[in-house]
């Protein structure tokens, strides 16, 4: 049991040596600080920047973040302190169903309506223009694909709480949302981050259906209507296709070994408050 446990405990460590040291080879030409600064991505001309790419996948996960948490955490708080047990019962495995669909199905559904919504509704209601495959369809389809995960552990979370704590409150006069406030919310604050980190890691590692509306140009903009380039896509797009180029292959997996990195320290960060606060 020892030996299994190690193994999983090591195995992040193993997968970062591995993609860092096929990655090295780069690093003959450019040091690290200038790739992961850098927007020049001309791999023809020796020249990776990876800034466009990280940039984009913090971008699409921040939209995706900030449409899924209160989403989540007040559809969580409904369903668990006032709807009622039989809408509980409906809605677990429709969050189930939800989880299970795969991403290239969120993609198309994404490319129906998430790319013509953007496109020819919610850019001419600003008065500008876009072309619907953007970071802002990105993060739509993405905060879509995060809501079971986030849900679920939610649920989990708030359905934990002592019935004696919510009855007790109750009984000293404080109203129903009072309770939900000042007791649920404080003693589920530790899953509540979890569910959130969960959140997050799933937002930036997301693959498939971002790569299909996100646009994919290579460019640094705050304009969310504008296309963007995430990391998992410049891998899932460029893997086996560009290898005649030279550091072409450690390129891509350096943007990997980034990736992984960005993954871990979002899940210990979140861990580590997690467990400052219980």
């Amino acid at each position: 049991m020892i030996a299994t446990l190690s193994l999983i405990l090591i195995l992040p460590v193993i997968m970062a040596v591995a993609l860092l040291w096929k990655s090295t080879p780069i690093f003959d030409i450019q040091p690290f600080g200038h790739l992961i600064t850098s927007s020049i991505w001309a791999p023809s001309r020796e020249e990776f920047g990876f800034w466009p790419f990280i940039f984009g996948s913090i971008y699409v996960t921040a939209i995706a973040f900030i449409i899924t948490a209160p989403l989540c955490l007040f559809a969580a708080i409904y369903l668990t302190q006032f709807s009622s047990r039989y809408m509980l019962q409906i809605m677990h495995p429709v969050i189930d169903i939800l989880a299970g669909i795969p991403s290239v199905i969120y993609g198309l559904w994404g490319i129906i309506a998430i790319v013509p919504l953007v496109g020819e509704v919610i850019a001419p209601a600003l008065g500008l223009t876009s072309p619907g495959y953007s970071v802002l369809a990105g993060g739509i389809v993405v905060a879509v694909m995060c809501i079971p995960y986030i849900i679920n552990v939610l649920l989990g979370t708030f359905g934990s709480v002592p019935s004696g704590l919510k009855e007790a409150t109750l009984s000293l006069g404080a109203t129903h949302w009072e309770m939900v406030k000042h007791v649920i919310l404080k003693k589920s604050l530790p899953g509540i981050i979890s569910a959130f980190g969960l959140g997050i890691t799933k937002a930036f590692g997301e693959t498939l259906a971002v790569m299909m509306v996100v646009g994919n140009m290579v460019k640094v903009s705050l304009n969310p209507l504008e296309p963007g380039y995430p990391l998992p896509a410049l891998i899932a797009n460029n893997y086996g296709e560009m290898m005649s180029i030279p550091l072409y292959d450690s390129a891509l997996m350096l943007a990997a070994f980034i990736l992984l990195v960005v993954i871990l320290t979002i899940n210990l960060f979140f861990r580590y408050f997690s467990y400052k606060y219980q």
